[in-house]
């Protein structure tokens, strides 16, 4: 070979290798970019029962101190004007899960740990990021039914319960009668909670680990474990962990919880409400700090809301009503979401939420596309979130509750008349009904404590709701089977 073909074939076999490995470089840099671009995250969505919309201190609680809850609401956004799904936990705890109103399975009161439950047929947030390859957890209380057991200790097949929605494990307390009824009547529920617990169809039994724990601490820890275990696979998760507190039976948290929410001139209750509160604020704060420990802060949205507004011993500031009521004192919660790095710090929002906006919310994140047949009530606040504006009140449209009639309300005073059982609200609007006849109408912006009832001054936006809220009663529904 002379010198010059030597020259042009080493030429053409150094260009080759150049070319291949910047084609290698380019391939790998786009798989990585790819890999960065659709970096799905870890969400936790924690859950509080019966927790008003003042009950933080980031959220103006003149009673209880909430550091952990408001470390997330400073590394995160605040939503003022977030409202629960319903004034009680079952219907609102359906529509976290399905992203529609509770209404449409038939929901309109709280489940009554006998024969009622969220169908099976029901499409959960937790089945749609277990299709989409989540580890996906429930832990703490459940309401929606299939948590009977038998007299070995192992779950009944007659209902749906937590797997059947799609949660790979999970851990709640037995929801059955009459354990629970003497359970609260007792004043016990918190303080022996480990003892009624199941764990993935089966009750946990004395030589458990959690049999002994507080319930609060049953459910922070188990938490803390899942997230370790989690942390350790290669996939993400998506952790619902709704906690009991701050609902009845009002019970002493341990200590140094105890000790640190005492004060002079409060009653024993308002005391036990407290520490409660603080109980459930230090295992939020254990869980962060596991997820500053593993390194996955950066990677996990985390979202803390309530079920529904405040019950006898929880603050509302000026607002009407709580408890059983559909006035804002019942619905209206405080809402906080931090994902570093996606959603910026110490934001504030007074743009309008809602329980249905979750699941969207959740599935956006994680760039599951929701079916096109799934019909979805609610609108994600993912872009909102991130710096957007929010869905216009054009594009959400009139927003709707139901609540059968609870005449007494769960507050140390009694429940406002006129009595109410649905809402049709409509940006500013806000119209309620009985059984349909409407009976006062407030425009929520100017008047957010309810004071002044205007049904009479606008009889063509009153006859506007209420055809929607007719149309809205009437529509089909998915019962039990």
């Amino acid at each position: 070979m002379s010198r010059s073909s030597f020259s042009l074939f080493t030429w053409t076999i150094g260009t080759q290798s150049i070319l291949k490995l910047a084609a290698v470089v380019c391939v790998f840099h786009c798989m990585t970019g790819m890999a960065e671009s659709s970096e799905r995250p870890n969400i936790i969505l924690l859950l509080a029962d019966d927790l008003g919309y003042g009950d933080l201190s980031c959220f103006g609680s003149p009673a209880v101190k909430t550091p952990n809850l408001d470390r997330l609401a400073s590394e995160g956004k605040k939503f003022t004007r977030f409202y629960a799904a319903s004034a009680v936990c079952s219907p609102t705890r359906a529509a976290v899960l399905t992203g529609r109103y509770p209404l449409r399975f038939g929901i309109t009161k709280h489940f009554n740990d006998v024969n009622q439950w969220l169908p099976e047929s029901a499409t959960t947030v937790a089945e749609l990021l277990q299709d989409a390859g989540y580890n996906t957890a429930h832990l703490g209380k459940w309401h929606l039914g299939g948590l009977h057991v038998d007299a070995e200790g192992k779950r009944l097949d007659d209902q749906p319960g937590p797997r059947q929605h799609g949660f790979d494990f999970y851990q709640t307390q037995i929801e059955q009668q009459p354990v629970r009824g003497r359970m609260g009547r007792e004043r016990t529920l918190f303080r022996q909670g480990g003892t009624v617990l199941l764990r993935n169809d089966r009750r946990v039994t004395e030589d458990d680990a959690y049999y002994s724990k507080h319930l609060t601490d049953a459910n922070g820890d188990f938490a803390v474990e899942l997230i370790e275990k989690f942390a350790a696979e290669d996939k993400p998760f998506f952790l619902n962990a709704w906690w009991l507190v701050p609902h009845k039976p009002y019970e002493p948290a341990p200590e140094p919880h105890w000790s640190d929410t005492a004060a002079e001139g409060i009653s024993e209750a308002q005391h036990c409400f407290r520490s409660m509160v603080a109980h459930m604020d230090a295992k939020v704060g254990q869980i962060l700090d596991k997820l500053d420990e593993l390194g996955i802060a950066d990677t996990t949205l985390v979202l803390f809301t309530s079920d529904n507004g405040a019950a006898f011993e929880g603050f509302i500031g000026d607002l009407k009503g709580g408890k059983t009521d559909l006035h804002d004192g019942g619905i209206r919660v405080p809402m906080i979401v931090r994902w570093p790095g996606k959603i910026l710090a110490g934001q504030t929002s007074d743009a309008f939420g809602h329980s249905n906006d979750l699941l969207p919310t959740f599935c956006e994140a994680a760039e599951v596309e929701l079916p096109s047949d799934l019909p979805i009530d609610g609108r994600s606040l993912l872009p909102h979130m991130k710096g957007e504006a929010p869905p216009s009140d054009e594009a959400r449209g009139t927003v709707f509750w139901q609540l059968d009639l609870y005449k007494s309300i769960q507050r140390h005073y009694p429940k406002p008349k006129p009595y109410a059982t649905e809402v049709a609200m409509r940006g500013k609007w806000k119209l309620l009904a009985l059984s349909g006849t409407p009976v006062e109408l407030f425009n929520v912006e100017s008047d957010p404590n309810e004071q002044q009832n205007v049904v009479e001054d606008h009889p063509e936006l009153v006859e506007s709701l209420s055809a929607e809220l007719k149309e809205w009663l009437n529509a089909p529904r998915t019962l039990r089977r």
